[in-house]
């Protein structure tokens, strides 16, 4: 295996990032740091970053409906909740969330060790589909409606929503999807629009949902559903399954 892949697949990072390391002379291969890219790794060879041992792991893929109040992140120096208390039994294995969601934002979070897999996601030229639910505190009109459609000015640049439509029944609560994924971005959309949001539901990622996942509870994907992510983002054929990713389906953890 190469190097880079052996990195990869211990889950600390993507192969692309493990060449960084690599080239910055942060990663040892039996005591010696590595001067070349390309190296192959053996099955008695031991590889350290930053001076810590790591190993391949087999990948694993959930699926979190995230609930209110829950931080996304692997860990908080506040002693709040986080995405990992809600994970604890998944294996055992060291998984990280794609992305993020803002401590009030519900719905579809994913979590892997497949750093390849999380890095494409995540970049921009992919254009992931990320759709939302909205809710607001007052009524959005129509010309608002067309504003989000044909994009604001965030402080960080453009942005749009290259879909949006309301939701049957109420004056306040719109359906929009984007394919970046900045920090608050939805939230921030609908502040420049001038309105206060509420509710705010990731209803889709990547053409997952959590439909059948109660809020707070997870389950661990399909080996179709995982091809069909690494598909999107042009990895198509996974190197490595989760040796239980036919039995486990879509069952869900309750």
């Amino acid at each position: 295996m190469r190097l880079n892949q052996f990195i990869a697949r211990s889950g600390i990072c993507s192969r692309r990032e493990a060449d960084t390391l690599i080239a910055n002379d942060e990663v040892t291969l039996n005591g010696k740091v590595v001067a070349e890219m390309g190296v192959k790794v053996g099955p008695k060879d031991k590889v350290a970053v930053r001076g810590a041992e790591v190993n391949p792991e087999a990948f694993a893929y959930i699926l979190l409906n995230k609930p209110k109040d829950t931080i996304t992140t692997t860990d908080d120096d506040r002693g709040r909740k986080t995405v990992m208390d809600l994970i604890e039994e998944a294996d055992g294995l060291r998984l990280y969330p794609v992305g993020r969601l803002d401590r009030n934002t519900t719905g579809v979070l994913l979590m892997t060790n497949d750093g390849d897999l999380a890095h494409r996601l995540m970049h921009p030229s992919y254009k992931v589909r990320k759709r939302y639910d909205v809710e607001t505190r007052d009524a959005i009109t129509d010309e608002q409606v067309e504003t989000l459609r044909k994009g604001v000015t965030l402080d960080d640049g453009p942005a749009k929503a290259y879909f949006v439509e309301r939701l049957p029944g109420a004056s306040n609560q719109i359906r929009l999807s984007i394919h970046e994924g900045r920090n608050r971005q939805v939230r921030r959309m609908i502040e420049s629009v001038g309105h206060e949001v509420v509710l705010l539901h990731r209803s889709d990622y990547a053409g997952l949902s959590v439909r059948g996942i109660r809020p707070g509870r997870w389950r661990k994907l399909s080996e179709k559903e995982v091809n069909h992510l690494r598909s999107l983002v042009k990895l198509y054929v996974s190197e490595s399954k989760s040796p239980d990713a036919k039995r486990s389906g879509k069952k869900t953890r309750r």
